[in-house]
């Protein structure tokens, strides 16, 4: 950490006190989601026991079962599918996409393009094990002013046979803004309308408990998710998770395992305590992430930097851009979040070529588990305009620290 004199401590404060009401808010949704976090824990009867594990085939594994039963109950969902058998959400969406869809269906996007590591999922980049290698059709509906198209959307349906909508939620590498749950419980009205028989599924990433209520809420079919993202609070170590429709959730426990033996197998491996655990500190996880962001968001565009959210805004997720619109700003603003990381704060991050992105990446993330991105981390595709991705915080002080680093690193001309 660089020295910090008292001009640049006065500034932080400020800042804070600038933000108070909107922290206030937030502290707000953070006792209702711990409610109903607490609330759902006791319902299922959680006991110490429910931390035992299996191994092999998992049979029998009552804390893996209970952990299913609370994920669908705070979610409002007939079913979930929670393993530690899926390495990241891309495999979970990929799982859930495969399962839902057969030969000749269409798969329609209407947020744009899908985040860059299902580009070999879909098969908008060459892959012989993808979807549309399999006869899977897909089409992609842009938004419009950052809201979704209804015209087209209407059209679309009404013209093609489609089976399953897709809706990303948090922005991915995209420059447009996520979305809200105003408007997701719009369009998914709007959709089941024309026709209630298409699976709707939403990409959750980076989205829950960043408000009271969840997709399932509002009538989507499945939501995918992360562990090491909001939902595993920085303590799960990986895992998926896919809540939703019954029928569906079996569908998906049929892919990710075997047909037959859906979830009855799937061992737990000694992560049942940490993936409760995870959740149970999620609500306030999730808060302080939203805290970090909004500090920076503040911070950066004071000191002259574009943002997206602005700070004042409504926020649907715990990411937060910095648009540098220079490549080695986005380089250096990495390194600094690397110096302020608890883990590898040595190191030097540096582009390079990423397992499922078309472009060149660097990524920030000094954390305990790797790739988590509840921790604070960031990242960004090397390509124009040059944005940083910022997400994660797992307490608020840890966040302030790296956004003070950053704040030193301006003030010092080195940003």
């Amino acid at each position: 950490m660089q020295k910090i004199n008292q001009n640049i401590e006065d500034t932080i404060k400020d800042a804070e006190n600038n933000l108070k009401d909107i922290y206030s808010k937030i502290d707000d949704i953070e006792y209702y989601n711990s409610k109903k976090v607490l609330e759902t824990f006791q319902k299922y009867n959680v006991t110490e026991t429910d931390f035992n594990t299996t191994s092999g085939y998992g049979y029998n594994d009552y804390g893996r079962d209970k952990i299913e039963k609370i994920y669908a109950d705070i979610f409002k969902a007939e079913d979930a599918l929670v393993r530690c058998q899926f390495i990241s959400g891309t495999h979970a969406i990929s799982t859930a996409l495969w399962a839902c869809l057969r030969p000749g269906d269409i798969m329609l996007s209407i947020t744009g393009k899908p985040y860059d590591t299902l580009d070999e999922v879909i098969g908008l980049v060459e892959n012989q094990s993808s979807l549309i290698n399999f006869g899977i059709k897909y089409q992609q509906i842009d938004l419009i002013n950052n809201d979704f198209d209804y015209d087209k959307i209407k059209e679309v349906i009404t013209s093609s046979k489609i089976k399953l909508i897709e809706i990303q939620r948090s922005k991915g590498y995209s420059t447009r803004k996520s979305i809200t749950n105003e408007k997701l419980e719009q369009v998914i009205k709007f959709i089941k309308n024309i026709d209630k028989n298409i699976i709707i599924m939403i990409d959750n990433c980076y989205c829950e408990f960043v408000s009271t209520t969840e997709p399932t809420e509002y009538g989507a079919d499945i939501v995918v998710g992360s562990l090491i993202k909001n939902l595993g609070g920085s303590l799960a170590p990986n895992g998926g998770y896919i809540v939703g429709r019954a029928d569906l959730i079996k569908l998906c426990a049929s892919r990710l395992n075997v047909a037959g033996e859906d979830k009855e197998v799937g061992p737990s491996l000694g992560l049942n305590k940490s993936i409760m655990q995870g959740l149970f500190m999620a609500p306030s996880i999730v808060a302080s992430a939203l805290k970090t962001a909004i500090l920076t968001s503040y911070i950066m565009e004071k000191n002259g930097f574009e943002v997206e959210p602005k700070y004042n805004d409504t926020r649907a997720d715990i990411v937060q851009n910095i648009i540098f619109k220079n490549k080695d700003k986005l380089i250096k603003y990495c390194q600094l979040i690397q110096t302020s990381s608890p883990i590898d704060s040595n190191v030097i991050p540096v582009e390079w070529d990423m397992p499922g992105y078309t472009d060149k990446v660097i990524m920030a993330a000094g954390t305990f588990v790797q790739g988590s991105s509840i921790e604070l981390s960031c990242d960004g595709p090397i390509r124009a305009p040059y944005i940083d991705y910022q997400q994660g915080g797992v307490t608020y002080s840890y966040g302030k620290l790296a956004i003070t680093n950053i704040l030193v690193a301006i003030m010092n001309n080195e940003l």
